[in-house]
């Protein structure tokens, strides 16, 4: 039977048009991979598996291109669907690894493990009866995940309870929001929170837009930090919110004739007067930077944050025989004053790695509408640079051994309720009992200043010279670990504003955490304050002499 199949998949490969130069070398490759894998089903001393041998194969193939080009097989058919269309069918909850086990980090609001009554911190035992000990994340998140209509038990322990409990819960289609949250945030400014470009995503900012409107928003920040991308053409259609029709966004340049394509706004503005500040990071990618890059390059809103991420390539999802798919890369995209954010150069012939991240020294300049000078450097550069916000190590500690998550379980359970989201902070009573909560709870850390003198240490011993300075070294240290005991006073309140978000979550799921974020997010205040100083906004896309 197993050869078979493999007469049967040479048969089909040799019957297919040759249509390209490279078709011979194509057909004599794949020649031999079939006999090899041939060779080894007969022969090799135990059971192959073939399929298994022919998906490590593609994997190393693919690897060799770029990280984007990617096989699915037909057990990740619901992971492409969300890929695509932010869809899939599910009981709608985000799920983390802790240790050995996998728990429910947080169940999403008006989905099925939200009404069933799933919360965060439970720990995921079985789904079906299946015991899941030992599963890793994504063996948990594929056994959870089936047809809409199906229905599915889980078996969970719920520390803050100390008992095990059984939901029954039928799946749904879930479908991942485009816009976690929007509302205004005073002085007539609007919030849009865009996290990902799925089907319809124009749509959905078009219509938060609307709504702001009719609140009295006369300035717009919209936020696509951490935002990965998705749709080319919804990243079209959210531009057409604020530019003329027929104004080129992006052209794709690849091999086949379909990705010649110069992409323009189709449809009549909605609002090219009001203020826009767009948000940016180090995460904001692809359809993102397609957005915040024509922005810049039209002239038409303000780039606040860091330099984006440099995705400027294009990826179609084809799908192949037997539920399987492969997402692609088939062209490069030039955002309007024809500059490429790409940043890494994945097909560069003459590397032997194949891969290079391109240096600024090989910056262009282009153009904007108005004759700024904007650069490919990889990446859209934001016209206001913040600065980086960094995590001390001792919050980054306690976010690492889940002891946030943990301690906002604990409060969730004897806390049946809290102020609105916007208006809830933790404070030092809630903080003093969260210390309380610590003092049996064992975590380490070691400070940058810390990991400096070990260094520092290390050098010294090997010129042999340490002993010279041991005195002195053992004072530093001593004061270091004097001044360590004392981090969770010292970055009290930037423990609080987290802890807060975290407990909010809780209670008001991601439209919470946004609320609560948006009291202390400095680039969400930057961004404001530059809107309300129209002299400096006007300013800065005026060209520089």
């Amino acid at each position: 039977m197993k050869r078979k199949l493999l007469v049967c998949l040479f048969a089909a490969i040799f019957t297919m048009p040759v249509f390209a130069q490279n078709d011979f070398d194509i057909a004599k490759n794949v020649d031999i991979f079939v006999s090899i894998l041939k060779e080894l089903n007969d022969k090799y001393a135990d059971e192959i598996s073939p399929g298994k041998l022919t998906e490590t194969a593609i994997d190393a193939m693919l690897e060799s291109l770029d990280p984007y080009t990617v096989y699915y097989k037909e057990s990740q058919i619901e992971d492409v669907r969300m890929m695509t269309t932010g869809q899939y069918g599910g009981v709608g909850a985000l799920i983390q690894q802790k240790g050995k086990d996998v728990v429910i980090s947080e169940p999403y609001e008006n989905t099925p493990s939200q009404k069933a009554g799933l919360r965060a911190g439970d720990v995921i035992k079985k789904v079906n009866g299946q015991s899941l000990e030992g599963k890793n994340s994504e063996d948990v998140s594929a056994a959870m995940k089936g047809q809409p209509g199906s229905t599915m038990t889980i078996e969970v322990f719920r520390p803050t309870e100390n008992k095990t409990l059984t939901f029954t819960i039928v799946r749904e289609e879930i479908k991942m929001p485009n816009i976690p949250y929007s509302g205004m945030i005073g002085d007539g400014v609007g919030y849009i929170k865009l996290d990902q470009f799925t089907d319809k995503a124009g749509e959905e900012v078009r219509s938060a837009f609307l709504q702001l409107k009719k609140e009295g928003m006369r300035y717009l920040i919209l936020d696509l930090r951490n935002n990965g991308g998705g749709l080319l053409h919804e990243a079209v259609n959210i531009m057409n919110i604020f530019v003329d029709q027929n104004v080129q966004i992006v052209e794709t340049k690849g091999k086949i004739p379909e990705m010649q394509r110069v992409h323009k706004t189709s449809m009549p503005v909605t609002d090219k007067e009001i203020p826009v500040v767009v948000l940016v990071n180090e995460h904001s990618a692809s359809a993102s930077e397609i957005v915040a890059g024509a922005f810049q390059d039209l002239d038409r809103g303000v780039i606040v944050g860091k330099k984006t991420f440099g995705k400027g390539l294009v990826q179609n999802v084809l799908p192949l025989d037997f539920n399987t798919s492969m997402k692609i890369t088939v062209a490069k995209y030039y955002i309007p004053s024809g500059r490429c954010v790409q940043n890494i150069e994945y097909f560069e012939k003459d590397t032997t790695q194949g891969a290079y991240k391109i240096p600024d020294s090989l910056a262009v300049a282009f153009k904007t509408k108005h004759g700024r000078t904007v650069y490919d450097k990889g990446g859209v550069e934001p016209d206001v640079a913040t600065a980086d916000t960094i995590l001390s190590d001792v919050l980054y500690a306690l976010i690492l051994n889940n002891l946030i998550f943990d301690y906002a379980n604990q409060y969730h359970a004897t806390h049946p309720t809290i102020p609105p989201a916007d208006q809830f902070k933790v404070d030092d009573v809630i903080y003093a009992d969260f210390l309380n909560f610590l003092k049996d709870k064992e975590f380490t850390y070691e400070t940058d200043m810390e990991k400096a003198l070990e260094l520092f240490k290390k050098d010294a011993e090997e010129v042999k010279g340490f002993s010279k300075i041991e005195k002195e070294y053992n004072a530093l240290k001593d004061k270091l670990a004097d001044d360590k005991s004392r981090d969770l006073e010292t970055y009290k309140e930037e423990i609080k504003e987290y802890l807060s978000t975290e407990i909010v979550v809780r209670y008001y799921y991601q439209k919470g955490r946004y609320q609560n974020m948006l009291g202390f997010d400095p680039e969400v205040n930057t961004a404001k304050e530059l809107l309300l100083d129209n002299q400096r906004y006007q300013k800065i896309l005026s060209p520089k002499n």
